[in-house]
């Protein structure tokens, strides 16, 4: 028996996985198949990009005994180089396949592009196709089980006893990733969102109630995947991590439980030691305003286990509170406000990698009920109060909604379509009056980002990112080896990246494009450097180059 998992790639609110990151949703199936007694050889891996240049695959999908595509954008955006599938290539793929063909993940709920959108109900015009409606990972498992007796095959969610079996067991999956070793694999504590109600676009409460996963296991699983060499981890997939194992109580919002945090970090490192990135990503920012003293301890708990650069993704969605009420959202302005801060009273000092420890991320959401011309205006001021008040955010996301079927506002995307030259034209200036003074603010010219891995090379420019939560773009003007680390120095910057040079910058090997950038010169001292190569050594340098001592610091010879 062979199986083929294709990784089309997610992009949900609570989880990530287009390259360099890896969804939990692979590893969990190839627990699933091995449970059946799949041997791993036999279990296959790949990436839709492999597949689109890559024959060797396609064959090896024609035989197969299964063919399992997992797929689906709930809250799609711009990929560095990766592309999502797409509907189309599904059926191509499905076409080939002579197997058992199993479709699932996010996919399940519908199909859109982009936001601004209600999106589509899922048609394949393929025959045998079976869509999973709940849980993939089960899906699969029970269908092997029941040896393809569909009848006899109910659709469910997984349990939290088999995902910390099946995520042990399927972590050899990720060697088969194409970016394998730099790959960031994505953790789960827990699904579906805690709160006794629920904002109106969101697709957390599909997951329906929270089942935390217990501490032992995710650190199972991360023991797992660093003996089979992963270094690089987020604990991504959770709507609010502050409450994760959180104690119950009558209000909306549980009360965070630290000690839950630190039993989980601590036991990440254990099994871990030589890890490189540990980072996370969501909270609810009313968890950080309603319970001040318990976030600070968590906050300063991760700040002690994790790698510096890390985000902290705060759901704001809207500060017009008329939004805010008929869209159940979750936190007033003031209340993000207050978490921006506490956060920023830990996290803003400056870490190794050359980025500030651990920093907020606002995610905006438009198109929603009740939305007028004013949330613009709104939205726009409340980003100003930030940058006035001398505060760090990492990262600014400014989305329109996608409904789905099954949401409260599914079918409303009147609004969105109504706004769209508003929005865009917002965007633009939040990008430019907003974005840049605060990456200005983050990174000044000077500050060096330590392991930027090159990923990829479009025209004459060299892009790469430190491996982490919503990493800085950084562009280098020059075409360099790609898949390795350097360390970069900023010398410009735009609305969401980076301008850099390597750092030191080798003078005698260097382009006069990369001279340029240097700090603090023009360009005709750029040219009269780079007619002045080889330089001897240092004092060659500084005995040859006006200024010279102003320099020697970002060069070597």
């Amino acid at each position: 028996m062979e199986a083929v998992i294709v990784d089309g790639y997610v992009d949900e609110p609570a989880c990530f996985g287009v390259p360099p990151y890896l969804s939990p949703y692979p590893r969990y199936i190839a627990g699933a198949l091995y449970e059946c007694n799949f041997d791993q050889k036999d279990i296959h891996y790949t990436t839709i990009d492999q597949l689109r240049t890559s024959s060797d695959m396609k064959e090896i999908i024609k035989n197969a005994d299964i063919v399992v595509i997992i797929a689906g954008m709930t809250v799609p955006g711009k990929y560095l180089r990766s592309s999502p599938i797409n509907l189309s290539e599904i059926e191509s793929i499905f076409t080939t396949a002579s197997g058992t063909k199993i479709l699932g993940g996010p996919v399940r709920l519908g199909f859109s592009k982009q936001g601004g959108e209600s999106a589509a109900e899922l048609g394949i015009d393929v025959k045998n196709v079976f869509v999973a409606k709940e849980d993939i990972e089960a899906f699969v498992y029970d269908f092997v089980q029941n040896e393809g007796q569909i009848e006899n095959i109910e659709h469910r969610q997984r349990t939290v006893e088999e995902i910390g079996k099946w995520a042990v067991n399927g972590a050899f999956i990720h060697q088969q990733h194409p970016d394998y070793p730099y790959i960031m694999c994505e953790l789960e504590t827990y699904r579906g969102c805690e709160r006794k109600t629920h904002c109106s676009f969101c697709t957390e409460p599909f997951y329906k109630e929270s089942r935390y996963r217990p501490i032992d296991d995710v650190v199972a699983e991360v023991s797992e995947l660093y003996q089979s060499g992963a270094r690089y981890f987020r604990i991504g997939r959770q709507p609010d991590l502050f409450t994760y194992h959180s104690i119950e109580n009558e209000e909306d919002i549980p009360e965070p439980n630290p000690d839950a945090i630190e039993k989980l970090y601590k036991g990440i490192w254990d099994v871990a030691p030589d890890l490189q990135v540990l980072h996370m990503d969501n909270v609810n920012p009313a968890t950080i305003a309603r319970y001040p003293e318990k976030s600070h301890e968590i906050i300063n708990t991760i700040i002690k286990y994790h790698t510096s650069g890390d985000v902290c993704a705060l759901g704001m969605e809207s500060a017009d509170p008329d939004v805010i009420a008929a869209n159940n959202l979750k936190a007033t302005p003031d209340e993000v406000f207050e978490a921006i801060k506490i956060i920023n009273k830990s996290g803003s000092k400056r870490g190794f990698n050359g980025l500030p420890e651990l920093l907020p991320g606002l995610n905006f959401v438009y198109g929603l009920k009740g939305e007028t011309k004013k949330i613009f205006k709104l939205n726009y001021e409340f980003l100003q109060k930030i940058l006035d008040s001398e505060l760090l955010i990492r990262r600014i996301n400014l989305r329109q909604v996608i409904t789905f079927p099954g949401t409260p506002i599914y079918g409303k995307d009147t609004i969105s379509k109504k706004h769209n030259k508003l929005f865009l034209n917002h965007k633009e200036n939040v990008r430019e009056y907003i974005d840049k003074p605060l990456l200005r603010r983050l990174v000044p010219d000077g500050t060096v980002l330590k392991n930027v891995l090159l990923e990829v090379h479009k025209d004459n420019v060299t892009f790469g990112r430190q491996l982490g939560s919503y990493p800085l773009l950084v562009g280098i003007p020059e075409k360099l080896h790609v898949r390795r680390f350097i360390d970069v120095m900023v010398t410009g910057h735009g609305h969401r990246s980076i301008t850099g040079i390597p750092c030191p910058l080798k003078i005698n090997e260097a382009s006069l494009s990369l001279i340029q950038e240097i700090p603090g010169i023009g360009k005709k001292q750029a040219i009269d450097i780079y007619k002045g190569i080889p330089f001897k050594d240092e004092n060659d340098f500084l005995e040859r180059v006006s200024q010279g001592e102003k320099l020697i610091n970002y060069i070597s010879i």
